[in-house]
């Protein structure tokens, strides 16, 4: 990859030191917001007026800090289930925590499934509904990824290479008869890492993966992601998108691609729907509708939490995905590995994309199916989600009412420990 030069470009130390000098102003409105939260002005008009401003403000001056995943219970049937669930790292390295949900309560084993998360811009826990609407059905890992801004320089770097590397890392240390799934940017790496699993015949070449609304092939109906990826040179990218870390955080100095500008990317795609979420909470708080309040705030504590991707990793994906479209082409090589899917062979496959994904447009997960030509086709399924857009595919209604039960049929389809396909059942 390119080394670019870097010592000009000081957006993220200005941003931090705009956050610096606001933080008193924040402080002020937090506190003001919480004296008007007050029981004893619960009817007072006024009051609400001034909640509703301060909360907005409050919400506008904040740093977002990496939420948790804090999953309390289980639904099974429509019956909500208050449960201990064990959220543990079973195994950590530099770049990420490997995460296993313990289920505590419940005995009974069921089949093991590692979800990939994305390293694009938000923490692992974008996919908080993902894992608990799988919970009943299945014993789940995910992957952590750690932003890098958090990553001393002395552990060295991280790209797409090493992301395979922890992918193939991860996968082995769980064991055999894992299914895996990936959502969006890292369905291009697991199909990576079984392939040089399935070409090493691997013992634990998992038994299935689930690729979800990713840029397999993204000349596929190419999205406006896409086409910008394309207009730029990566030079462009390297010395217009990547920064040094400032000093307030333990990666100072590492080159990132920080989060806060893949966010702005993100929202410059729905600007409009964004702002008019925003008047619906200040509405929804004048109205003391706090349920409904209560419900963007929590997507957007979310939404709003940028993740920083050490630099090498964003550019290397730039080039090979959405420049050079090498694993599509065939011309993937990973630390002198040659990427040839024509060796999984074992590894059933699932691919799922959304109608409406304005990043990875329906096709680019599709194309895994014909570039994965020694699958069986009694092992390949595919399913095209009606209604639903890039977010549609791994959380809300459409994904827990169609999606979940196509997964999880697929898993104990192809799970080789013979589970009886059936729910948990709480204790």
């Amino acid at each position: 990859m390119m080394n670019c030069d870097l010592s000009t470009n000081y957006t993220y130390y200005m941003l931090e030191g705009l956050r610096a000098q606001i933080a008193p102003i924040h402080l002020g409105i937090k506190i003001l917001k919480e004296a008007y939260e007050h029981e004893s002005l619960e009817d007072n008009g006024f009051a609400r007026i001034m909640h509703s401003y301060l909360t907005l403000c409050e919400r506008m001056t904040r740093k977002y800090e990496k939420p948790k995943f804090n999953i309390l219970e289980i639904i099974i049937d429509d019956k909500t289930y208050n449960i201990n669930v064990n959220e543990k790292v079973i195994l950590k390295k530099s770049f990420c925590e490997l995460r296993h949900f313990q289920k505590i309560g419940f005995k009974k084993e069921l089949p093991k499934l590692l979800i990939v998360a994305p390293m694009a811009g938000h923490h692992a826990t974008l996919l908080r509904s993902t894992v608990q609407e799988l919970l009943p059905y299945t014993d789940i890992y995910i992957t952590d990824w750690t932003e890098a801004s958090f990553v001393p320089l002395e552990a060295g770097h991280f790209d797409m290479d090493d992301y395979i590397d922890y992918v193939m890392e991860f996968i082995n240390f769980i064991g055999p008869n894992v299914h895996t799934m990936a959502v969006c940017q890292p369905t291009i790496p697991l199909l990576a890492a079984i392939s040089l699993m399935s070409e090493s015949n691997s013992p634990n070449v998992p038994s299935s993966m689930i690729l979800m609304g990713g840029p397999i092939d993204a000349r596929k109906n190419p999205t406006a992601v896409n086409e910008f990826a394309q207009s730029k040179s990566l030079e462009w990218f390297c010395k217009m998108v990547t920064m040094q870390v400032p000093p307030n955080y333990p990666g100072h100095g590492r080159k990132v691609y920080p989060g806060f500008l893949q966010l702005a990317g993100f929202m410059s795609l729905n600007l409009f729907r964004h702002i008019d979420s925003h008047l619906e909470l200040w509405q929804s708080l004048l109205n003391s509708d706090y349920k409904k309040a209560d419900h963007t705030i929590k997507f957007y504590d979310e939404y709003l939490a940028g993740m920083d991707m050490p630099a090498e990793f964003y550019l290397q994906t730039i080039d090979e995905v959405f420049q050079q479209f090498s694993l599509a082409r065939g011309k993937l090589v990973s630390e002198n590995r040659p990427i040839d899917l024509k060796h999984i062979t074992k590894c059933a496959l699932l691919g799922i994309e959304g109608e409406l994904d304005d990043i990875a447009a329906v096709g680019q997960t599709k194309a895994a199916l014909k570039l994965c030509s020694n699958i069986p086709e009694s092992m390949k399924r595919y399913h095209l989600q009606k209604g639903a857009g890039h977010y549609g595919v791994f959380s809300g209604s459409k994904f827990k009412q169609f999606i979940v039960p196509i997964i999880k049929d697929f898993i104990y389809d192809f799970d080789k420990t013979n589970f009886k396909q059936s729910k948990l059942k709480a204790v």
